[in-house]
């Protein structure tokens, strides 16, 4: 099997050194054979033509939620990675919430196997501690050789601090991350949205950045005192970045995550009570989200992930209060951040593939990753100039809590190839 890309605008070089060619490629199997300004189809090709469109380094989200085993209700591995494919994702790290939870290498091994009929690639993460209970250690070893990323209890945080020292201890061998779900559950209470001006004009209950960055401090520290390597997920407050700064400058090994929603949306967004915008960490104020699209521009926040965390029907159409906290982003987040930073000029286009493909696949440690002869072939296609407006109906994934529904975007993949397959081709 062979494809040949025609003509299309080539997103080449490194992060840094990045620049847009027009030429072609050829993939051969599962890898990139050939680049070039005019290369000859041959007769086994399946010529893609793009003019006139983006072809790059297929994008990479590091924090998914698939809901296999348990919730297959509301996505599976294989609809969670065709939404991915759909949105330009070639690889997508899960999460270990679910029921029961990746607490083992058995529980490991079958996502790998599940994954084996997904379209794009998966990798799961591993819990911290067993049954996700904040208690005792997960085998972190058996974990490795099944072959997780890192460990986290997302979705929980782990508020034993020695547990949390342990945790970044045993997995410096190793060398993987441990993932933190940064929040304090007792200065959440009962909160659903920011503290501020909004929550009390609206009369919801807040949920001060405190929560968020009192947790920061204290992983930055442990991360500091062992050597570990800490990654900070979906980052929301200013005062969170600037630690991450801080520590990052003294040479502590942590890393961090933005969600597309924490950067385009604030806590105004909530003043509908559309409860697809109750997310966890919540929807802050602008001040925060200025914070943050400089900390992304600059290269303080790592990358960009998803969250995507599909949820019932049932589960968000109710009272704002009792909704549960989440939205998905999987087929939305390229647009929605084209639209929204690059069109707007928040980033660059070269800045955005550093922080949504470039940077989440070198923390994963995929070095065969960009347009290069001999890499794999993970590439997305995408329509610069496209318009469409958001329909969660006719979306890959089995959930629809989106709070862009009938946003209209601009800058749609087209074409998804991964691993050398295409996997997504977007019918107009």
């Amino acid at each position: 099997m062979s494809i040949l890309i025609k003509q299309g605008t080539l997103l080449m070089g490194s992060p840094g050194t990045q620049t847009l060619e027009v030429g072609d490629i050829r993939i051969e199997d599962t890898r990139i054979q050939a680049l070039g300004s005019d290369l000859t189809p041959q007769a086994e090709d399946e010529v893609i033509e793009a003019q006139g469109r983006l072809v790059a380094p297929g994008l990479v989200d590091l924090h998914v939620h698939l809901r296999e085993p348990g919730r297959e209700d509301e996505e599976t591995i294989i609809t969670g990675a065709e939404a991915g494919a759909a949105g330009g994702f070639t690889t997508i790290v899960c999460m270990p919430n679910t029921s029961p939870p990746l607490d083992s290498g058995p529980a490991v091994l079958a996502i790998h196997s599940r994954a084996l009929h997904a379209p794009i690639r998966v990798i799961p993460v591993g819990c911290v501690s067993k049954g996700r209970d904040g208690r005792e250690l997960a085998e972190i070893g058996e974990l490795v050789e099944a072959g997780i990323w890192g460990i986290s209890d997302d979705g929980s945080p782990i508020m034993d601090s020695e547990l949390m020292r342990r945790a970044l201890e045993y997995s410096r061998p190793f060398g993987i991350p441990v993932i933190s779900h940064a929040e304090d559950p007792k200065l959440v209470g009962q909160g659903v949205m920011h503290e501020g001006f909004m929550s009390t004009i609206l009369g919801l209950t807040g949920i001060p950045a405190e929560a968020e960055s009192i947790m920061v401090a204290r992983d930055v520290l442990l991360a500091k005192a062992t050597g570990a390597w800490l990654h900070v997920a979906h980052v929301s407050t200013k005062e969170s970045v600037s630690m991450i700064q801080a520590a990052k400058a003294e040479g502590v090994k942590v890393t961090c995550e933005v969600t597309p929603h924490h950067l385009v949306l604030t806590d105004e967004a909530v003043k509908d009570f559309d409860t697809n915008t109750k997310v966890n960490p919540p929807l802050r104020s602008q001040d925060h989200v200025e914070v943050l699209r400089t900390a992304l521009a600059s290269g303080v926040i790592d990358c960009i992930a998803t969250d995507h965390a599909p949820h019932s029907w049932e589960e968000k159409d109710c009272d704002y209060d009792q909704a549960e906290f989440g939205l998905i982003g999987l087929e939305t987040a390229l647009p929605v951040l084209l639209t929204h930073l690059v069109d707007s000029g928040v980033i660059d286009l070269y800045t955005l593939w550093d922080r949504i493909s470039y940077g989440p696949a070198s923390l994963l440690g995929l070095e065969d990753h960009g347009l290069q002869v001999g890499n794999r072939a993970d590439i997305v296609i995408v329509d610069l100039e496209r318009e469409k407006v958001v329909d969660p109906a006719k979306g890959r994934s089995l959930s629809q809590n989106t709070p862009f529904a009938g946003a209209k975007l601009t800058g749609w993949p087209v074409v998804t190839i991964a691993n050398g397959k295409v996997v997504f081709r977007e019918v107009i």
